[in-house]
């Protein structure tokens, strides 16, 4: 297949994908920032909306909008087939695609499992504003019920089990046991600690805000150490980076020394061996490296 053709298929998916309205989320948009108020109130298809609406401006207005709005949609995971469709032509092989295609699932699974982790991280740190907040709460003089609601609002440190915190809050369940289930989130494992110190409050008379006090002060030294631990990584993660950019780099050599891998790769049994072979060790490479990594974060 030649290099028009591939560039013709890019061209002619590309026009689709921007053409069809994929989800409301298209029209509403065109019916809000295109049409204006007015079209909203009589609707697309009818009233003074019709006016003018296949002008030049208004084509191009909603041109617009449904790529802005298909680039939120699109996935990281996805610039792999570009990237794969580029090779492709440069290379006059399907092999690329393939490869591309194959490269989608594992490059999802390696950016969920980031967003997994940072989204972690970050109601981690709402635990510590939670605890500090319903700490300062308690000492301004509010009940343990309400400074728990205003820390949970001003912090969000609840996560996903806040409806079943503060619906037991309000109506007389058990605090506690909702926070115990809502520890079961990732990052959210402080809350057994909030739950421990609400229990013994609640059973014992103790002071909430003097165990909320030390829970925030163990939780956020905890902290501090997985960020120290994780800058004194940087520089590995580094290498694996650099790891993984070798076989762009060798490639740009090649070209810049006049040759051609790339037809060397794909066109010749030698370099489809030398590509396969490469491949698995690079991968494996990099899972080792990873792993290596990874363990000495403890994760």
């Amino acid at each position: 297949m030649s290099a028009a053709a591939y560039a013709a298929m890019l061209c002619a998916g590309v026009a689709a994908w921007l053409t069809v309205d994929r989800d409301a989320a298209v029209r509403r948009a065109t019916v809000l920032f295109v049409d204006g108020p007015e079209g909203a109130a009589h609707g697309v298809d009818g009233g003074r909306a019709g006016v003018g609406r296949w002008s030049g401006a208004v084509l191009w207005r909603r041109w617009r909008v449904r790529v802005v709005l298909g680039a939120r949609r699109l996935r990281g995971e996805w610039l792999c087939l570009p990237v794969a469709v580029v090779l492709a032509v440069l290379g006059d092989s399907v092999l690329p695609l393939v490869g591309g295609a194959v490269a989608v699932p594992f490059v999802r699974r390696r950016l969920r499992a980031g967003e997994r982790a940072r989204a972690a991280e970050r109601r981690a740190g709402g635990v510590v504003a939670l605890c500090g907040a319903a700490a300062g709460e308690l000492r301004s003089g509010a009940q343990p019920v309400p400074a728990l609601l205003a820390a949970a609002v001003a912090t969000g440190g609840l996560g996903d089990g806040e409806a079943r915190v503060v619906a037991a809050a309000r109506f007389g369940g058990d605090v506690s046991e909702a926070l115990r289930r809502a520890a079961r989130e990732p990052g959210c494992e402080g809350l057994a600690g909030l739950a421990a110190c609400w229990r013994v409050a609640v059973d014992g008379g103790a002071g909430l805000a003097a165990g909320l006090d030390r829970l925030e002060a163990a939780l956020r030294a905890e902290r501090e150490q997985r960020e120290a631990l994780r800058a004194q990584l940087a520089g590995a993660w580094s290498t694996v980076a650099v790891l993984g950019l070798l076989p762009v780099l060798g490639l740009a050599m090649g070209w810049a020394l006049g040759a051609d891998p790339l037809r060397v790769l794909l066109h010749t049994p030698a370099g489809c061996g030398c590509l396969v072979v490469g491949g698995l060790l690079e991968g494996a490479g990099l899972w080792w490296a990873g792993r290596i990594v990874r363990t000495g974060m403890g994760t």
